[in-house]
């Protein structure tokens, strides 16, 4: 196996966990690059369920590596509970979990200001994790690295600095009460005397690990069009999904990735605020809303459901430089008698083939749609691409023909066995 990067190439929940878990058994390192706790990787085995926020889901096999890496930001106390949960479920992380000593720590000033932030202004739809604010303490070089919280010096001075900051917006700004010193470095002190054993530099580790030819699978959270740079901005993430934010997010050069493969589900689907073109009309949402199961790992909330949009995928492809596409919940669209793709946006007059930065084009548009028949067969005990229904067959064809990329892998069900290889 090569190094590679897994990600999801349309607004993140394409089944990445599961896609994930399946190649893990071939890596000797899974590392988490960027995201924090607003990411859930649902991973099935046989009757258990397992939804992972920060921890690579390459944990739930026995003897591989998992790492947080610097491009994470990295809640102590959800980190301590996700140890606990895997601990409780017989799962060990001992000598198995890694944390980049360069990752920013999320404090609850962080929490708050977004929590108030989405309330105040036009609602981007955050998990209110504190994710945004913390990378925006990074960015304005003001941020708390787990480095630095394990220095009890460093943590006193730069989360008193903090504080008189955060104290004061919270008081001006929005009429709220700060936070007191003494409570935060307490608690945090208390944080870094438990997670101190998992921090180490993560960047040696991994480099020495690839010049020892050992295999690195690299896990992105959430998806390309929830990138900041390359996503529908700024009903976005705060950092970089895509395959480049691999390498900034680890210190892992790219010439060193060998493979990134991209996941979608057959459908899209996103969750909270932003433009959706191909959003499906309310009674066939909940139908497949209900039959896929769409409701978000992190926050419960229901996700909104549309028809496949190769324009998007198409750009996620392109900015990711996408060698293989596997696609997943391909058995949601069984009971349809007929199945749309996207291939092209109307708006003023104009055509769009390529993904528009502007999002008035995205939430204005007309899609264009392909009309396909659907197979009304079920696929869950398929095994093979052989078996499928002849109509899932053109559907996938016709997909691939539209990215001009390969299908690799296909999934018809939550459990690990329900995912077999596409034979081209």
């Amino acid at each position: 196996m090569e190094n590679i990067v897994i990600l999801g190439a349309q607004w993140g929940d394409e089944g990445k966990g599961k896609v994930i878990d399946i190649f893990a058994r071939k890596a000797d390192y899974i590392v988490r690059y960027q995201g924090g706790n607003n990411a859930g990787h649902t991973v099935v085995i046989g009757e258990d369920e397992f939804i992972l926020h920060l921890i690579p889901s390459g944990i739930l096999h026995k003897k591989k590596i998992c790492i947080i890496a610097n491009g994470v930001v990295v809640d102590p106390k959800a980190l301590l509970e996700e140890v606990e949960m895997l601990k409780a479920r017989g799962i060990s992380v001992n000598k198995r979990l890694f944390i980049s000593a360069d990752a920013h720590v999320i404090f609850p000033y962080h929490k708050l200001l977004d929590e108030l932030k989405e309330e105040k202004r036009r609602k981007i739809g955050t998990t209110k994790r504190g994710i945004g604010p913390c990378y925006a303490d990074k960015v304005a070089r003001s941020g708390i690295r787990v480095a630095d919280l394990l220095d009890e010096i460093t943590l006193k001075e730069k989360l008193q600095a903090n504080l008189e900051e955060k104290n004061e917006i919270l008081s001006k700004i929005y009429g709220r009460k700060g936070f007191l010193f003494d409570e935060l470095y307490g608690e945090y002190r208390m944080y870094a005397g438990r997670i101190g054993k998992y921090v180490t530099n993560t960047t040696v580790m991994l480099n020495n690990a690839i010049a020892k030819r050992k295999k690195v699978l690299f896990e992105g959270a959430q998806g390309t069009l929830l990138d900041v740079d390359h996503g529908t901005y700024p009903f976005v993430t705060s950092s970089n999904s895509t395959a480049g934010g691999a390498s900034t997010g680890t210190g892992v050069g790219p010439t060193k990735i060998g493979k990134v493969i991209g996941v979608v589900k057959a459908y899209t689907t996103r969750v909270g605020e932003g433009p959706f073109p191909t959003e499906f009309t309310r009674d066939l949402m909940e139908t497949i809303r209900r039959k896929g199961k769409e409701f978000g790992a992190t926050t419960g909330r229901p996700r909104r459901c549309g028809w496949f949009d190769s324009v998007i995928v198409k750009h996620s492809v392109m900015v990711n430089g996408i060698d293989e596409i596997v696609v997943t919940k391909l058995d949601v669209l069984d009971d349809l008698e007929s199945i749309k793709i996207c291939t092209a946006y109307k708006f003023g007059g104009r055509t769009y083939t390529d993904f528009p930065s502007s999002i008035r084009v995205l939430t204005g548009c007309e899609p264009v749609y392909e009309d396909l028949p659907g197979w009304k067969e079920d696929t869950t005990r398929v095994t093979s691409y052989a078996r499928l229904p002849r109509g899932a067959k053109n559907y996938l064809k016709r997909i691939q023909a539209l990215l001009n990329t390969r299908i690799v892998l296909i999934s018809v069900g939550s459990d690990r066995k329900q995912t077999f290889s596409k034979e081209v």
